[in-house]
């Protein structure tokens, strides 16, 4: 069930602006902005991950990297009931992982509609493939977002610093 973004809590926006900071980290490797957390029962910090298309390939975005590391690292139980907090709505391939290793829920800074829309805004290619909200693909998963405010204002920006710097290169 997707909730309002109202309720998202201060440790939620917390959890989130560690993910804008991670996806800035991104932008400044010359990736696209995107960073993950994975945040257990405990409210615990136990893996984090950036894009790094860049530097790997085209399915290096943080949250398969930490789909792949929960499971390695914990057990069914442990999975079910970690949070993965990210910059942006989960695409298809993501929400997969996600599903098949059996993660809780998400949270969310910015959505796959939001992330579609913004690209128009600025004129550039479209994503080689169709978004779907997460809840479509993983059936009965929480969720959390988008946010408001400054944290959203600080992601379009940084996917607008990303394509501008890829216009320059150009």
């Amino acid at each position: 069930m997707n909730n309002a973004k109202d309720s998202l809590s201060e440790i939620d926006l917390q959890h989130l602006a560690h993910c804008l900071s991670l996806a800035e980290e991104a932008v400044n490797a010359g990736d696209k902005p995107f960073g993950s957390l994975l945040v257990n029962q405990k409210n615990e910090v136990i893996a984090s991950a950036r894009n790094r298309v860049n530097e790997l390939n085209n399915l290096a975005h943080p949250e398969i990297e930490l789909a792949h590391w929960a499971a390695k690292n914990l057990s069914a139980e442990e999975r079910n009931k970690t949070v993965m907090y990210t910059s942006g709505e989960h695409c298809p391939m993501c929400a997969a992982a996600h599903g098949w290793v059996g993660l809780g829920g998400i949270v969310y800074l910015s959505s796959a509609k939001q992330l579609k829309e913004w690209m128009l805004e600025m004129k550039v290619p479209a994503a080689p493939i169709q978004f779907y909200p997460i809840q479509d693909i993983i059936p009965n998963i929480q969720v959390k977002g988008p946010a408001s405010g400054k944290l959203l204002e600080g992601i379009k920006a940084l996917h607008k610093k990303y394509y501008d710097l890829q216009a320059d290169l150009g």
